[in-house]
């Protein structure tokens, strides 16, 4: 019995005393929350976002209510941003818009975000989700924010993205008269004119109707030589 005490004893002051070790390692190495905000816009100043992104990230594990939180949880968005890291960046900024809706960063958060999908935008040929994405998101903030100076500048992207859509319609379009799908062409280029009026497509849009048109209604022309490549 006096063995088995012996053995329990010293198995518990091994446990304590490593568990206190554990214990004031963890405060040795644990910052305030003033210092890992200093930390983190010190690293932000200079460009150094990831390790700002490092010091904001542990203030909001380790000080979830502190007043430097909001903060921390924009400047990781931005820093995800400058590191052209767009796909995080927007992840971020939306969580920071359902969180603090009332903010007043808000307008410049959702600028922000709408510059993300931007970034993100596919050439022509591709999909356009994120074109689709930044028009939506800007002309929310246009109609959220109609004052603020970030509204102003929201319609130059919206014009950058509504270009990219009309530029994978009227570049749909070709391929389909290119393979003498002409009815299906016609659907796109006949949507290039109605939704994007602006673009500086709509009259090779309006030669392309003609000419599809025409091989609709004269199967007989289209079956020979291909007449079309003039136009192309």
């Amino acid at each position: 019995m006096k063995y088995k005490l012996t053995i329990s004893i010293s198995i518990l002051t091994i446990l304590l005393f490593t568990g206190c070790a554990w214990f004031f390692d963890k405060n040795m190495d644990e910052k305030t929350a003033q210092e890992l905000v200093n930390d983190g816009m010190e690293a932000f100043n200079h460009q150094q976002y990831r390790t700002a992104v490092d010091a904001f990230q542990k203030l909001k594990d380790w000080y979830p209510f502190s007043k430097y939180t909001i903060l921390a949880e924009l400047k990781i968005a931005d820093s995800h941003y400058y590191m052209e890291e767009y796909g995080a960046a927007a992840v971020a900024y939306e969580s920071f818009e359902n969180l603090h809706p009332r903010n007043d960063a808000i307008p410049y958060v959702i600028f922000q975000l709408g510059m993300s999908y931007i970034h993100q935008m596919e050439s022509i040929d591709r999909d356009q989700v994120a074109a689709k994405k930044a028009i939506e998101i800007f002309s929310r903030l246009k109609k959220s924010y109609p004052d603020s100076k970030y509204a102003s500048q929201a319609d130059a992207c919206i014009r950058e993205a509504t270009k990219n859509l009309a530029g994978h319609e009227f570049y749909i379009g070709e391929f389909y008269f290119k393979n003498n799908h002409y009815k299906a062409a016609v659907i796109r280029f006949k949507s290039v004119v109605a939704d994007f009026p602006d673009v500086g497509l709509n009259q090779r849009a309006l030669e392309y109707i003609s000419k599809c048109e025409d091989a609709l209604a004269h199967p007989e022309k289209a079956s020979g030589k291909p007449w079309w490549r003039k136009l192309l």
